[in-house]
């Protein structure tokens, strides 16, 4: 070390302690986005890293994370489980992370949640709605969405009151996600009195329904519900449609993307189908001049860009609000205390549920685009 850079370094010190001033340099926090970034399912990992930057970026304006600014650091699982437990481990040990917003497939959620609970990490999934992501006594495992057996009530309901539904074939993709919304929505279904005709699993990846088609044409199915996510939704429908039936089309909150219409072949495929989803959150006041950015920047802040949106004001608020970034800290404080977001004001439960679920139908129009329909049941 020179002898001009040790009197300017201690210089500095002095000058930096006569002024009450800390001579630590300011780190970033880290915050983790896990989802697919690749594969199939893509399109959700995207609505996640541009929904999660948006706001970590105006939170950084506004002083960050205890003064600390935020830095993201992004993790592809593929919507694989052992890829995401991999993930996990990495933004635990290497990543020193602080936070989670992920993860996507409730089949990579549950087992990446145990990694952050030992490491002491507090996670929001702003798109994990199995049962389980909650139930398993996690003290700092947070949901933005609701659960399968909400959404099932409701998508259950709308079958029975709305479409009138007499023979309903449910269809699963046999992941923890799908066959669990699927199961939910059977188990309304046959409390309303509609016991389903045919409960049938199909394998992710696969694309050829003929066999699955004929037997939801022999059975004179009227409805046909799918639990599971738009890479395979898409052909489903298409496959349906092609085959002359006339069933209506009914899915969950995986197919909300406009690349459903993609995986489906064309727009004419999907025109008419439903899906359960949390209500619009582009249309809440709240949300407004964040929306009106992102399309000014050329997104549409479709599907769950503002539920990760949310998540990270969630997780700002938490650790903020604690005075603390441990993530036992951040949960303890986020249980006690509601959280104005993006998606309006939000509060958990002891498990990390959301106290209120705001669940409603769309549909697909002519063109490709999901609607929240006005009139709900």
């Amino acid at each position: 070390m020179s002898q001009t850079f040790y009197k300017k370094g201690f210089l500095a010190l002095a000058v930096a302690a006569a002024l009450g001033v800390s001579t630590f340099v300011q780190a970033d926090v880290k915050i983790g986005v896990a989802g697919p970034m690749t594969g199939a399912n893509a399109a959700f990992g995207e609505q996640y890293m541009k929904g999660a930057q948006a706001a970590a970026d105006v939170i950084n304006k506004a002083g960050g994370i205890n003064g600390e600014q935020i830095k993201l650091v992004a993790g592809d699982d593929a919507c694989e489980p052992k890829q995401a437990v991999a993930v996990a481990n990495r933004l635990a040990d290497q990543d020193k992370v602080i936070g989670v917003v992920g993860h996507f497939c409730s089949s990579n959620t549950i087992p990446a949640s145990e990694v952050y609970d030992e490491a002491g990490i507090i996670a929001i999934t702003p798109g994990s709605t199995n049962p389980q992501v909650t139930e398993r006594g996690l003290g700092a495992m947070f949901r933005m969405c609701g659960r399968d057996d909400q959404q099932g009530i409701v998508a259950g309901d709308y079958i029975v009151d709305v479409l009138k539904g007499k023979k309903v074939a449910v269809i699963n993709d046999k992941d923890t996600y799908g066959k669990g919304l699927a199961d939910a929505t059977a188990a309304q279904l046959t409390k309303r009195g509609v016991k389903p005709v045919l409960e049938e699993g199909l394998t992710r990846g696969e694309k050829d329904f003929s066999a699955l088609v004929t037997k939801i044409r022999s059975l004179d199915a009227d409805v046909v519900y799918f639990g599971g996510l738009h890479p395979e939704a898409g052909p489903l429908v298409r496959q349906i449609r092609e085959a002359g039936l006339k069933a209506k089309f009914m899915s969950d909150d995986g197919v909300v993307t406009d690349e459903l219409a993609k995986t489906a072949g064309g727009n004419q495929y999907v025109e008419g189908v439903l899906m359960t989803f949390g209500a619009d959150p582009r249309l809440l006041p709240d949300s407004k001049a964040v929306v009106d950015e992102f399309r000014k920047a050329g997104y549409e802040p479709e599907g769950y860009t503002l539920y990760a949106y949310a998540s990270i004001q969630a997780l700002a608020a938490g650790f903020n609000g604690a005075k603390s970034n441990k993530g036992e800290d951040a949960a303890k404080w986020l249980k006690a205390h509601p959280v104005k977001t993006v998606m309006g004001e939000k509060a958990w439960d002891a498990k990390g549920d959301l106290k209120v679920s705001d669940y409603v139908v769309y549909e697909w129009d002519k063109d490709g685009k999901y609607h929240q329909l006005e009139k709900q049941k």
